[in-house]
């Protein structure tokens, strides 16, 4: 485990002399909040290491000996959102390989599957939900840490060789590319939605006040507690003490009995701030309407399936990987708006 300056500064030579890099992140979303990349893993031609970012050391200079270079992930997406978000780190370019496996019509594409399939080496993936924050890691979390970087280099050159010679490398360059640009776009919260949970859609506007609170309050206790907002209160129960409350009926039944008292105590102080609202500051209902399609944008969405649906077959390719439904009803709209929203190889198959 890498968790000094000194291990730092030791491996960093390592890394700028790689021929490759294969890079994975643990975090611990199941077990704190906000959560934090407690793990990176990284493998090379000189073997696989563990860096930890939650001791106290600068780990900057390793991310900056990354930047330029190819990195390989399976699953980029969480890890780069994850970076991005906690480390400014947005990498140049990338190798995924479970995008990879998609792109080649493969439909088991989880790292396990696809080292079993192409490797003959089967991994076991019983640490998922571990506590990556945990130190020391127990044996069989580094085993399994290790692992998720330990093989992804032999997995690119097979995938990478099969895409070649299906002419699709070029499309998951393409598809690489877009995903670190849309990994690295700032996350825009919206005040007026983040609190709109599952069930809230349903609720009236006196409801909503009251949600709105219970939201607020569980967002503080969860930070305070570090723990996830679903150990403080699950959304079913926040959207029933809701409508209970609204509807001035007791919700002490609703509130878990093992529940903190000093807990408890906030929750009522945010149901008695949420019932203090005056009528007019409720939240305004929003009514998401879906605009019917014209015959003719029917008929051109349904030509623009068919055209999907017989290229992915011959391709042997999940279709939504070429364009899913939502945007096959953008295109029947406006092609000329929306097509240029499109990946090129998606464009030139659905044309």
């Amino acid at each position: 485990m890498i968790d000094t300056q000194e291990k730092l500064a030791a491996f960093l030579p390592i890394v700028h002399s790689a021929e490759w890099l294969a890079l994975d992140t643990e975090a611990d979303s199941l077990h704190a909040y906000p959560e934090k990349v407690c793990l990176i893993q990284i493998s090379t031609a000189a073997g696989d290491r563990l860096i930890d970012p939650l001791a106290k050391m600068d780990i900057a200079p390793f991310l900056d000996a990354l930047v330029g270079r190819e990195l390989i992930f399976h699953a980029a997406d969480y890890d780069l959102r994850l970076l991005r978000k906690h480390h400014e780190f947005t990498p140049s370019v990338i190798f995924d390989t479970m995008l990879a496996a998609r792109l080649l019509g493969e439909r088991q594409f989880g790292l396990s599957s696809l080292v079993e399939k192409f490797l003959g080496v089967k991994l076991d993936k019983g640490s998922q939900k571990a506590d990556w924050a945990r130190r020391p890691l127990t044996q069989k979390m580094e085993v399994y840490a290790r692992n998720d970087t330990h093989y992804l280099k032999p997995l690119e050159e097979k995938l990478k060789s099969e895409l070649t010679a299906k002419g699709r490398l070029a499309w998951h360059e393409e598809s690489c590319a877009r995903l670190i640009v849309e990994c690295s776009q700032p996350v825009m919260v919206d005040e007026d939605e983040v609190w709109r949970i599952k069930g809230s859609s349903f609720l009236e506007r006196g409801a909503l006040a009251v949600l709105r609170e219970l939201w607020r309050w569980r967002e503080r206790e969860a930070i305070a507690a570090s723990r996830p907002p679903f150990f403080v209160l699950a959304h079913e129960k926040m959207v029933e003490v809701s409508i209970a409350v609204s509807e001035q009926k007791p919700v002490e039944h609703l509130i878990p009995p093992k529940m903190h008292p000093r807990r408890r105590e906030n929750l009522v102080a945010a149901i008695r701030a949420a019932q203090a609202v005056p009528p007019e500051k409720f939240p305004v209902l929003i009514k998401h309407r879906s605009q019917r399609p014209s015959e003719v944008e029917f008929r051109r969405f349904r030509e623009i399936e068919k055209r999907r649906d017989k290229h992915a077959h011959e391709l042997a390719m999940d279709p939504t990987l070429i364009a899913p439904k939502s945007v096959l009803g953008d295109l029947a709209r406006d092609w000329g708006k929306y097509a240029s929203e499109l990946m090129n190889w998606q464009r030139e198959l659905l044309k």
